[in-house]
């Protein structure tokens, strides 16, 4: 069945008839009116479709997109699955973003165990062709020890486990800078130089981290946490992780009130000022043990990036919250 052309579109057609017929009267030429047809639609189709091809590259949650940001600049594009706060532990991807990271030049992951409800599609895109990038393939890993707080019943928390939560130091987040630059080059993107900026400001965010610490004493600088998630930064900074509310290295398990009668004791014990709230920690638990311990609760913000998107402002107001409970 055919349609009538809408109006518009004919008078546009009747216009152009005209104006070819115009054209040939005054060059002679078919072949020149040709040409010029081609060379107009060619403009035309830029024009209508955009000439952005820069390759899209997707990563799971926001601090370490802001360091892949950091490293990509204006040679891509950067989209980040989870919102800035979203908790990794728990966050679950929609069909769309499963979509975005199918249409992906490069998905990058944490690993670990992190993007806990990431895991199969993660290999459902990197079965179908979509490169990934782990980051903890990169890396010196940070195995949880005894007295942490981890559940030795729990063979993913016992001591000897991986610890996910590798953006809390500098120095191991620098670690697999130049291998992401080296995967971006076998996709077309050479970011050298970017990769190189990178490494210099994490080596000097390191020292200013170390310099606002600094200001807390030896004998005070004891962590307890809403999950274990500080201990990259307490091996980093010279810290001892006394426990945490959930004594798990993800937010999404429980404490017994065993365990939480077991870090009252050692809240008490080690003298501890302040206990560290953060995504995911049971309010009405970490304000009980709270008051049991005479100790202050404060927020932690070990998940978000602060309000100018970057890794640095992340992690100096990790130091100085810490720095100010503590000193």
């Amino acid at each position: 069945m055919e349609f009538p052309e809408p109006m518009g579109i004919a008078r546009a057609g009747q216009r152009s008839g005209i104006v070819l017929i115009m054209i040939r009267r005054l060059l002679g030429s078919t072949g020149v009116v040709a040409l010029l047809i081609v060379a107009a639609g060619c403009g035309s189709d830029e024009s209508g479709s955009g000439s952005d091809s820069r390759p899209q590259i997707v990563v799971t949650y926001s601090v370490l997109g802001s360091v892949v940001r950091d490293v990509v600049g204006d040679k891509g594009d950067v989209v980040v699955l989870m919102p800035n706060g979203a908790d990794p532990h728990e966050w679950s991807p929609s069909a769309k973003d499963i979509e975005t990271m199918s249409k992906a030049d490069l998905v990058v992951d944490n690993g670990l165990g992190l993007e806990g409800n990431l895991q199969d599609p993660l290999k459902e895109v990197k079965a179908n062709g979509v490169p990934v990038f782990t980051v903890a393939d990169h890396i010196t890993i940070r195995k949880v020890k005894a007295g942490e707080g981890a559940d030795p019943a729990d063979e993913d928390q016992a001591p000897g486990a991986d610890d996910p939560h590798l953006w809390m130091d500098p120095l191991t987040m620098k670690q697999w800078v130049a291998p992401l630059a080296a995967e971006l080059k076998r996709i077309g993107v050479d970011v050298s130089s970017n990769a190189s900026k990178v490494e210099g400001d994490l080596d000097a965010l390191n020292a200013e981290v170390e310099a606002v610490v600094a200001k807390v004493p030896a004998d005070d600088r004891k962590l307890v946490t809403g999950h274990e998630s500080m201990g990259y930064f307490a091996e980093r900074y010279g810290f001892e992780l006394i426990g945490a509310v959930i004594p798990a290295i993800t937010s999404q398990a429980e404490a017994s009130a065993g365990e939480l009668a077991a870090l009252t004791e050692k809240i008490e014990a080690a003298g501890v000022p302040a206990i560290f709230a953060e995504i995911g920690t049971p309010a009405a638990t970490v304000e009980a043990i709270a008051s049991d311990t005479a100790t202050k609760v404060v927020e932690l913000s070990t998940h978000n990036l602060t309000d100018d998107g970057t890794y640095r402002s992340f992690m100096l107001s990790i130091a100085t919250t810490v720095t100010d409970a503590l000193s």
